[in-house]
């Protein structure tokens, strides 16, 4: 007579198979990220500008897929430093982006850790493929640029989604189809002010443009 139950050994293996699975859908799943709503109730500073903001990064920096740029605001919107880096980790981490951008900002602007109440505000522009809708490696982007402005004393600002498509403030609903990954970047006006420090080899051009 057979009866329909598996083996001791090919239950066994049954286990560990799916044990296995789990474990690599626990590794390439983001760790340490913000939902939607959760970054909708930080109570992020909305930009006055984002257009401006966004258009003056785009043109500083060129930047490319998996490109993220980072940048630190004064109190009235002005850019004062900006860095931009490519991160090349597969499986998305808070923790990890988290290293990257502190690591940035010492290395382009002071701290204000001695302030009481933090008066420069950091914003990243993220390059990605895809849509601009929110993905869970976004999430794990506005965890690390929550933490890395915390540590570094700075407001937590805007983070923003650029593809092929155009850009997006997440949070906010505000975007435009330009500019874009791949698009020509617009030419900065305005008068000459003194070029804030960025992370790249900015032309002479650039340092002589106004930051806007």
């Amino acid at each position: 007579m057979t009866f329909g139950f598996a083996s001791s050994s090919a239950a066994s293996l049954s286990t560990s198979s799916t044990r296995t699975d789990r474990s690599a859908g626990s590794v390439n799943r983001p760790t340490r990220l913000l939902e939607p709503a959760e970054w909708a109730a930080a109570g992020i500073p909305l930009l006055r500008n984002p257009r401006e903001v966004v258009s003056g990064l785009h043109t500083r920096h060129r930047p490319t897929p998996r490109t993220a740029v980072v940048a630190v605001l004064d109190p009235e919107e002005r850019l004062r430093a900006s860095a931009s880096f490519t991160c090349r980790e597969n499986a998305a981490d808070g923790w990890t982006f988290r290293n990257a951008l502190l690591s940035q900002l010492r290395r382009i602007i002071p701290h204000d850790l001695r302030r009481r109440t933090p008066v420069r505000t950091a914003v990243l522009l993220h390059c990605r493929e895809g849509s601009t809708r929110w993905t869970e490696e976004d999430g794990a982007w506005m965890w690390g640029l929550r933490d890395a402005c915390t540590l570094h004393g700075l407001r937590c600002g805007a983070y923003i989604t650029m593809t092929g498509d155009g850009w997006q403030v997440l949070g906010e609903g505000r975007g435009g189809r330009r500019p874009s990954v791949g698009s020509v970047a617009e030419v900065l006006g305005g008068d000459e002010q003194p070029a804030p420090r960025t992370g790249g080899a900015a032309t002479e051009m650039l340092r002589r443009a106004a930051a806007r």
